[in-house]
């Protein structure tokens, strides 16, 4: 076997043990957050009903969020079970998916490259373009982390990549009897992001198109134009699967609710109570690009030396990459409601850029040794951090976070000290993240998820009898009783749980229940209910954050 046959084996070898990865122990913790146990229980509440076109919460209708991530959910549920691994399947293949399409685009511009002739690999055993990305984007902490999560977010960076990835294929090579093909597969992948996430879906596709020709400073080709004629219709007719049902079931309100509160009045206000200043993503995408953010800022310097308006694969590829990881950046920067998944898009995009540099790395094009030293040199702050992290805030041993920080410091070393061992360097980096995700779930995970969710209170007061008393909220929400107090939770009549204010609104429920009644509440509010004369309040058990109380008549 001929040591480039080898080489791409192992990588390949490499990417399949990382992609294993985003698999294990899905199921390990329960719902943390106010999100995922709300995306939870409506797919569990339209898979009871077998009703794939109105969410509802709580037997409320609720149209935050189109259907393709519940779809996923009920799919899941119908094949394993209602269950956070279940529920967490979906958005893990989709991060997969994701650097699926990374590694096919970065294969295309190595065709495309070779058939200009204008290729010259220093070292042949080094993996090309699209290994370097894929290795990238499965490695990078923002994709392994949303895609564990049940997360709109990673559904429409896998549904924007695709899209993205085909029409940039539609622009490179010189195969263009099929370019009215993967224009089409653009159109229909538009047509899966407006069901991944609403009418950004549509809107991050354009907009990177459009920066594109505006930073290579030329109009669209006679096709691409041609093709809005038929491509627009056929995107919209893939979205009407969902929306055209659901308009007719629910008209109007869902009209108001979905587009022009959670879309409009999202984006141009700060009505849902996310503000941050203009400048938040900046921060936001070199953390979720992390441990490559050299690598893509050694890419961004220098882009002055690029040949912005050349016809050549590569020099389109970047000017295209450059595009689709600024534009989501800038459109979310100008919204009123700003939060971290938002920008999720961009990472393929900073996959792609800083899998550049890393090819040029391991062939040995470049002497610089500098990006791998400063990657080096961030996982080691990273294992600092985390050890700091953990001591301080979450009260684990130090044995703990050494076991969890252990890859991310190896890496380090091996990054800084032996730089010159290019291929070496880069595996233990793209393997040490997921492994270190991987031990949190061992050594970390309970102790970290213990306050942010209720699933044992409520297994607590069942087994103390209290199964089948109703379930209400004192001056906080608590979210993931949505899910694991499901059925049991009282929700008022504009679909949000009931949260009472008062100890006297506690008490004229109680006296309105024949039977004990269950409040979430904050551990330093129990003392005002305990202290009441008309009610008997008994502690059925607490996380830290929240307590359990039940509460009857005297």
């Amino acid at each position: 076997m001929q040591p480039s046959t080898l080489a791409k084996r192992v990588w390949l070898l490499l990417f399949i043990a990382v992609s294993v990865s985003y698999f294990y122990g899905l199921g390990y913790f329960p719902f943390v957050g106010p999100d995922e146990p709300r995306y939870a229980e409506v797919a569990r509440e339209m898979f009871l009903r077998h009703d794939l076109i109105t969410p509802t919460l709580g037997g409320h209708p609720w149209f935050e969020k189109p259907a393709l991530l519940y779809w996923m959910m009920i799919g899941s549920f119908g094949v394993f079970g209602v269950s956070e691994w279940a529920a967490r399947l979906g958005p893990a293949i989709s991060g997969l998916l994701t650097a699926g399409a990374v590694y096919w685009i970065g294969c295309r511009i190595d065709m495309a490259r070779k058939d200009e002739a204008k290729t010259s690999d220093d070292d042949p055993g080094a993996p090309g373009r699209g290994t370097s990305a894929a290795l990238v984007a499965v490695s990078t902490g923002g994709l392994i982390v949303f895609s564990r999560g049940a997360s709109f977010d990673i559904l429409l960076t896998m549904s924007v990549t695709f899209a993205l990835v085909l029409y940039l294929a539609s622009q490179i090579g010189k195969q263009t009897r099929n370019r009215h093909w993967l224009l089409a597969g653009f159109y229909c992948f538009v047509g899966v992001s407006l069901l991944a996430k609403g009418l950004v879906g549509i809107v991050i596709p354009f907009g990177v198109i459009a920066a594109y020709f505006c930073l290579s400073r030329r109009l669209p080709d006679r096709e691409t134009m041609v093709s809005l004629v038929w491509g627009l219709p056929l995107a919209l007719i893939v979205g009407a699967v969902w929306y055209g049902p659901v308009i007719a079931r629910n008209g109007w309100p869902f009209i108001d609710q979905f587009f022009i509160q959670h879309h409009f009045a999202r984006y141009l206000s700060n009505k849902y109570h996310h503000p941050q200043p203009i400048y938040f993503y900046l921060p936001v995408i070199l953390l979720i690009c992390l441990p490559w953010t050299p690598f893509l800022v050694e890419t961004l310097v220098k882009a002055r030396r690029w040949r912005w308006r050349a016809e050549d694969a590569e020099s389109k590829s970047l000017v295209f990459f450059l595009a689709w990881f600024v534009f989501p950046l800038v459109f979310f920067s100008l919204s009123g409601s700003k939060l971290p998944g938002y920008v999720l898009p961009s990472a393929p995009a900073a996959a792609l850029l800083a899998g550049d540099r890393l090819t040029a790395f391991m062939r040995r094009a470049s002497g610089n040794t500098l990006a791998m030293r400063c990657t080096g040199l961030v996982l080691l702050l990273a294992s600092l951090a985390g050890v700091i992290f953990g001591a301080r805030f979450e009260n684990l041993s130090l044995r703990c976070s050494l076991l969890v920080v252990g890859p991310l410091l190896v890496s380090g070393v091996v990054a800084i000290g032996w730089a010159k061992r290019r291929q070496l360097s880069v595996a233990l980096i793209v393997l040490s993240v997921p492994a270190a995700v991987t031990l949190s779930l061992h050594c970390a995970a309970a102790r970290f998820t213990e306050r942010e969710n209720v699933r044992e209170l409520v297994k607590a007061a069942d087994a103390q009898g209290y199964g089948s008393a109703p379930l209400f909220m004192f001056e906080k929400v608590e979210r993931t009783a949505e899910f694991y107090a499901a059925g049991r939770l009282a929700y008022a009549a504009d679909g949000e749980p009931v949260r009472f204010e008062l100890v006297s609104q506690v008490v004229n429920q109680a006296r309105q229940t024949s039977g004990p009644i269950l409040i979430f509440l904050r551990p330093r509010s129990v003392p005002a209910l305990a202290s009441t004369k008309e009610i008997q309040t008994t502690v059925l058990g607490t996380n830290g954050a929240t307590t359990l109380v039940a509460v009857q008549m005297r």
